[in-house]
């Protein structure tokens, strides 16, 4: 077995099925907190499990959101260093001896708040970067 190979091994999303996932997601934090959290009819629409399912494996960059959130939210695993930022969520390695965390209380509130702080700091770094340019 390769390194990388082991590496991914300690990816809590090695082996784990789209289901299972999902599963896990809304039994923990329900449908209401996945669909402010990434904004998907998946989630908001008549939810089930197999209609999320079903779409997820149709639409890779929704998928990818939904693993990325799994593994920051739900696992509390480290941030992705730059190069591999640029790799999927199931092909991301991690360190020997890294193991997932309680998952983070989220709540709607919680939610919206953070989304409102993150647009706040994207509009001044854009306004920032337009200031220099004058």
């Amino acid at each position: 077995m390769t390194l990388e190979q082991q590496l991914l091994q300690n990816n809590p999303l090695h082996g784990l099925s789209l289901e299972k996932m999902i599963t896990e997601l809304v039994d923990h934090y329900g449908w209401e907190i996945l669909d402010t959290a990434m904004r998907m009819n998946c989630f908001n629409t008549k939810p089930s499990i197999a209609s999320s399912v079903k779409y997820l494996k149709k639409t890779e960059w929704a998928r990818e959101k939904v693993e990325a959130f799994y593994l920051s939210r739900f696992k509390r695993m480290p941030r992705a260093s730059a190069a591999e930022f640029e790799l999927p969520p199931r092909m991301r390695t991690f360190a020997h001896g890294i193991t997932p965390k309680t998952p983070m209380e989220l709540t709607v509130e919680s939610i919206l708040l953070s989304q409102a702080k993150a647009a706040s700091a994207h509009k001044e770094r854009s306004n920032n970067g337009r200031n220099r340019r004058r």
